[in-house]
């Protein structure tokens, strides 16, 4: 990117496991910063991090710090996006929000750029960015909806430790290393650290991720769904999920079943759209064991798809992989290019 103006820049939760993809991704994009400030709550605030060689103090997050920022990329926890979104943009500056605090509100874009990127410039003054199991979804669904429409979507997610924070990444590792001595798990994070009662995840898999809602689906389930509907612009499209938390590092992957509208399409057709999608990496070849895994996604900003398959009943399913990086595409990556696009588009 080749700028002549420059941009005001803050990160709020710089410290946590999306905040550092942030800055690794601002530094990595060569983002046309004039000046960075990092923020984050009064626990870390202090701490040194670096960027493009120099060293930045953490700043405990107050209404003041946005004064003159021109960006904010949140990714603190919706209590504090809730608290400190609104005193940004009072402020002047543009918010681009990773929890799910403003996700469905009416007036706030929900955006995956590949995929409704003219939604951005509908803001008034927050974007939000969606959860990380449903970006990598609607990116490789996107494709195909544009080309043959879409019915139904039934997914299937096997979602990495760290989309629950560095904590929980910290609890695999223990729990790993107790397991192979033969000691007892001490569980005390998943599946939800606020919840009353919480199960070990290493060599396991647990069917919650968030807390359970009236109809039986957890929230992150009707994150996806709802979502869904609303980036893709489609309220009556059929949506269901499962999201299920598997013991390792880094990425998400996911199962999807979709339901296209058009007769005598073929799988060759669904991979030739995926293989020209933007953000996309096709892989998928049986014949060499070439697809898609949570390791071999893992730091890459794209969405690999592969196993793409044809249901063997029904005439316009098909079912595919979804693998992608849950803090880079899933979060860090997907705000950064929003923040990308604004620049660009003089969308500010």
């Amino acid at each position: 990117m080749s700028h002549t103006k420059t941009y005001n820049v803050a990160i709020v939760g710089a410290t946590g496991a999306v905040g550092q993809k942030m800055l690794e991704t601002l530094e990595d994009r060569n983002f046309p910063i004039n000046e960075l400030k990092l923020l984050s709550s009064s626990r870390s605030a202090g701490l040194k991090m670096s960027f493009k060689g120099e060293e930045k103090t953490v700043e405990e997050a107050i209404p003041e710090s946005f004064e003159g920022i021109d960006i904010a990329l949140f990714s603190a926890g919706g209590s504090v996006s809730k608290k400190f979104a609104p005193e940004a943009v009072k402020r002047g500056a543009v918010v681009i929000d990773n929890t799910s605090a403003f996700r469905m509100a009416e007036d706030v874009p929900l955006v995956v750029p590949e995929v409704n990127e003219e939604d951005i410039k509908l803001h008034k003054g927050i974007i939000a960015n969606p959860n990380c199991s449903t970006i990598q979804m609607v990116a490789a669904l996107e494709p195909i909806r544009k080309a043959l429409g879409m019915k139904r979507i039934i997914v299937s997610t096997y979602q990495a430790v760290s989309g629950a924070g560095t904590e929980a990444a910290e609890e695999l590792r223990e729990q790993s290393q107790a397991f192979l001595n033969g000691e007892e798990l001490e569980a005390n994070i998943l599946p939800v650290k606020g919840d009353k009662k919480h199960s070990p995840i290493a060599f396991n898999a647990l069917p919650q991720i968030d807390v359970f809602q009236e109809n039986g689906y957890t929230y992150e389930e009707m994150k996806m769904i709802n979502e869904t509907k609303k980036i893709m612009h489609m309220p009556d499209l059929s949506v269901a999920a499962t999201c299920v938390r598997l013991p390792f590092f880094t990425s998400h992957a996911e199962s999807v079943y979709v339901e296209i509208e058009k007769d005598g399409v073929t799988v060759e057709d669904i991979q030739n759209l995926l293989a020209h999608a933007p953000g996309i990496v096709l892989e998928d070849d049986p014949s060499t064991q070439t697809y898609p895994t949570p390791l071999s996604a893992a730091e890459k900003r794209e969405v690999f798809v592969g196993r793409v398959r044809k249901d063997l009943d029904h005439e316009r399913g098909f079912h595919m992989w979804v693998v992608s990086d849950n803090l880079l595409k899933g979060a860090a990556w997907n705000s950064v290019q929003i923040a990308e696009r604004i620049v660009s588009n003089e969308w500010l």
